[in-house]
């Protein structure tokens, strides 16, 4: 077990500029507690009202990532920190691009022979030409509208008709320039986690709600998670490993969330791949974890032991 004095000075990368702001301060006060208890040298570091040079005059020698979406989950952050010859948390500047675009990620799966839905990416520039119903149609009636480089939900519908679609689209492009239109999958929502390339049991979520949109993940009292997620021992085996695959597919290291859908036919789809997942009280990693046998604090340390 790695000795808190042996992960030096920590500061906890919190808060940033993103949509996902509040959550990311959640995040970021549950690891700050869970290093402090442990007996780190830990400090809290908002990037939205300090200059990350400080970091140098602070004599921080390694950086916990909490920060969601852009500028955290981007490679931006990553870059920056390696600029400065600082060790950080979680996936180096490629993956944690790659894994930012939803896009990028659907096409090198596929292109690998991965599982995930079909799907149509949608600049801005086309928006004012394209023909909704046409899109629609190709993706079986019923859609799922994404912004490319957000998460948690933010931007994201579920549509069925031409007129749903492009007010969806209208309120995605204020996210991103790009947008995902994603065939609805019906079945079940998985999640599985991912530290130091040990895959973490899977959680099957369940909501009222149409989808697991922010409302959901964050506020409601009747979404419900379910770990173990009910799998037969042979599903839980695919979809580790198809969840493991398409973490290594885009280049995430350090820890990571991999979520999925399983269609009419029983078959695991491929979704996305968080590389800064949330820490809060109702965050899916953590909850991975305490079934497999691995306390907050345990998972907050082991994360930043893998700090390069």
């Amino acid at each position: 077990m790695t000795k808190p004095t042996e992960l030096g000075k920590v500061a906890v990368l919190l808060g940033g500029h993103s949509a996902e702001r509040e959550i990311s301060l959640k995040s970021g006060a549950a690891v700050l507690n869970a290093l402090l208890e442990e007996g780190v040298d830990a400090i809290s570091f908002d990037p939205a009202n300090r200059n990350i040079s400080e970091l140098l005059t602070l004599g921080v020698d390694r950086a916990f990532i909490a920060l969601h979406g852009r500028g955290g989950e981007d490679g931006t952050m990553q870059g920056a920190l390696q600029t400065l010859g600082i060790k950080y948390t979680g996936s180096r500047v490629l993956g944690s691009a790659l894994a930012m675009d939803k896009g990028l990620c659907k096409q090198i799966w596929r292109n690998l022979g991965l599982t995930t839905a079909p799907y149509r990416l949608i600049e801005q520039a086309q928006f004012s030409e394209m023909d909704c119903q046409a899109v629609l149609a190709q993706l079986g009636g019923v859609a799922m509208v994404k912004p490319v480089c957000e998460g948690s939900s933010v931007g994201m519908a579920k549509v069925s008709d031409a007129d749903q679609l492009q007010q969806a689209l209208t309120l995605a492009f204020k996210y991103d320039a790009q947008v995902l239109v994603e065939q609805w999958l019906t079945g079940q929502e998985y999640t599985v986690a991912i530290v130091a390339d040990n895959v973490l049991p899977s959680i099957r979520m369940t909501t009222p709600n149409e989808f697991y949109d922010y409302q959901a993940k964050y506020q409601s009292n009747t979404t419900e998670y379910f770990c173990p997620s009910g799998l037969s021992e042979d599903e839980e085996a695919d979809i580790a490993q198809l969840s493991l695959a398409a973490y290594k597919a885009v280049g995430v290291s350090g820890w990571g969330r991999v979520d999925l859908m399983r269609d009419a036919q029983g078959r695991f789809n491929l979704l996305e791949v968080n590389t800064a997942p949330g820490m809060t009280e109702k965050s899916l990693v953590p909850q991975a974890a305490r079934q497999a046998g691995i306390s907050f604090n345990e998972l907050v340390l082991t994360i930043t032991k893998e700090a390069r």
